[in-house]
């Protein structure tokens, strides 16, 4: 396209585009890339490119902007990761889903910051820290949930509904549906070296409801105390807790789960990630592994929350500890951190002593999953279409974690990272003595939510703060980090 362009009163050259009436010398010096992207976020938001509407080819529009195509092809890029468009082949870059609207930060939130991160928190905390608006959310454990695989999924839907008998649209068996059991005892035995019958396998509303049904199983036979690792999961405290189990504290070390101190403890169960750490990421270390399993045949019970171990990246994930101690480990995993929490799946694989009191105890919660989301999973399962979405995700996170280790290094000095290598977070912990629920505050009042490492110690651990990536572009993580280093000089560190 050869377009003239107009020549301003002092002589420069300006170049505009009739899509949008974008006019590139409004652009920041050196920002141009930002500023296009931002001006196509705000079209899709307020309509002006509507769901369906189709880009101009990036040829095309950087021709008219005189800018180079590669500016084109990132901002296309970003707007792609963030779940805004994706390629039609043929069709083009077309819009798919429109951006929410930022709200305002000088509202303060409500409930105040001060409120929520209370140095004690209670089993509320998370639900209303979700609630509360903030312009980037760097919390742990949130997935990227605008890269949801939903052509995948409709199209496994409809293979389910096209072929599904009339009998399936009944109560389901409490176990879960024998289709999506045979899935997941295939998945496991192929990406996590366990090897299970599908009748082993009980489907649950996610890892949080197998905690929830493990702990009522093991009350009920005698086991009143789960040790934990220390730092560990504030979340999975708090469900054993409220099933009335102990959670005293092991530590957790550079090599994971200190397995003298718990044998020393004389503790009867231990719940553990062994595969990445949480918080800290650690992989527990081959001889930690073959102590725990002698500690195991000893007779402690294992319950093991694999809640993210697909996502790795220098190297294949390690193996689950289920598969080397099937009868002294009940395993934990679910699809919350591959596709989305809301589907409230998961699955649970427990000692055959604990395997009917399991079923029983899930018969009695609810009767069973919801049918149908299995069977599509199911689905989506055997037809690779999971496998694909995960190869997408960990090139993504890849790039979101450097990105977030870069503005670690540029706006937090003197941090620490750990837990690079897998994962959908990073932990950075920070030399010195401070409050790091007075940093999560301060970050909060400049619109940046973060959890407090202190919230997941029992005992005193370095200050430190626990930053998602997964659910970010690198534009939003560098400004969040940014707010957060400004946070800190606020708490006067």
């Amino acid at each position: 396209m050869n377009r003239a362009k107009p020549h301003a009163a002092d002589g420069s050259t300006t170049a505009g585009s009739d899509f949008l009436a974008l006019d590139v010398g409004t652009a920041p010096p050196g920002r141009r890339t930002d500023w296009l992207a931002d001006r196509l976020r705000a079209a899709i938001a307020d309509g002006r490119l509507p769901l369906g509407g189709r880009l101009p080819a990036s040829r095309e529009l950087a021709a008219d902007l005189g800018v180079s195509r590669g500016v084109v092809t990132e901002v296309y890029q970003r707007l792609a990761e963030e779940g805004h468009v994706a390629g039609r082949d043929r069709a083009g870059t077309v819009v798919v889903a429109a951006p929410v609207a930022p709200r305002s930060l000088a509202a303060p939130p409500a409930p105040a910051p001060e409120a929520l991160f209370a140095p004690t928190p209670g089993t509320e905390v998370f639900e209303a820290l979700r609630a509360v608006p903030a312009r980037v959310d760097l919390s742990p454990g949130v997935p990227d949930l605008a890269a949801f695989p939903r052509a995948a999924w409709l199209r496994a839907e409809r293979t389910v509904l096209r072929d599904l008998d009339a009998a399936a649209f009944g109560y389901g068996d409490p176990r879960g549906a024998p289709g999506l059991r045979r899935a997941v005892a295939a998945h496991l035995a192929r990406t996590r070296g366990i090897r299970a019958d599908p009748d082993e396998v009980v489907v649950v509303a996610g890892v949080s409801q197998a905690l929830g049904l493990l702990a009522q199983v093991l009350h009920d036979s005698g086991v009143h105390t789960v040790a934990v690792e220390d730092p560990g999961s504030l979340g999975v405290r708090q469900h054993l807790r409220n099933w009335r189990l102990d959670t005293p504290p092991v530590a957790v070390d550079g090599h994971g789960l200190r397995v003298d101190e718990l044998a020393a403890a004389g503790h009867p169960a231990v719940l553990l990630t062994p595969a990445h750490q949480f918080p800290t990421g650690v992989v527990l270390h081959g001889d930690r592994r073959r102590r725990l399993a002698e500690w195991a045949r000893d007779g402690g019970l294992v319950l093991e929350d694999d809640y993210d171990a697909e996502h790795r990246y220098d190297r294949p994930p390690v193996p689950a500890l289920r598969g080397l101690l099937p009868d002294r480990v009940c395993y934990t995993g679910s699809v919350s951190k591959l596709l989305a929490p809301a589907l409230r799946i998961g699955w649970a694989l427990v000692p055959h002593q604990h395997h009917d009191a399991l079923v029983d105890a899930k018969r009695m919660a609810d009767l069973g999953n919801a049918v149908l989301p299995q069977l599509v999973l199911a689905e989506l399962m055997t037809s690779g279409d999971l496998d694909r979405h995960l190869r997408l995700l960990r090139r993504r996170h890849v790039r979101r974690r450097d990105a977030m280790i870069r503005a670690v290094t540029a706006h937090l000095p003197g941090a620490t990272v750990h837990g690079a290598a897998a994962g959908l977070h990073l932990t950075v912990t920070f030399a010195g003595r401070f409050d790091d629920v007075a940093l999560a505050t301060a970050a909060l009042r400049r619109g940046v939510k973060a959890q407090p490492l202190s919230w997941h110690a029992q005992r005193p651990y370095p200050p430190g703060l626990v930053l998602g990536y997964a659910a970010n572009t690198a534009g939003d993580i560098a400004d969040g980090v940014a707010a957060i280093g400004a946070a800190l000089r606020d708490v006067g560190r």
